[in-house]
């Protein structure tokens, strides 16, 4: 059995790999959208469960999002990116 989840994750991997740059990217560009959807969830005037439920979904999009757009990107997109913000 836990040989099949690793070679279903591995399978994942490799195709989020073999994904453009720019896909990965734009992936982590939706994490922050979704970031700022979630903490703007909690302003919203509806009851306490909603505002639970809607943070919880849009935070673990957010999650989703940022860890497979550095699984696309791959440590040289990583670098590529950093170089964009003046990071070494």
């Amino acid at each position: 059995m836990k040989e099949i989840f690793l070679n279903a994750f591995g399978a994942v991997k490799r195709w989020l790999a073999g994904l453009s740059f720019r896909t990965g990217v734009i992936v982590l560009s939706s994490c922050v959208l979704f970031y700022i959807l979630s903490f703007a969830a909690l302003a919203l005037p509806v009851s306490a469960a909603l505002r639970g439920a809607l943070w919880f979904v849009l935070f673990g999009c957010a999650k989703t999002a940022q860890y497979g757009g550095l699984l696309i990107l791959g440590v040289e997109g990583v670098k590529r990116v950093k170089k964009w913000f003046g990071r070494e």
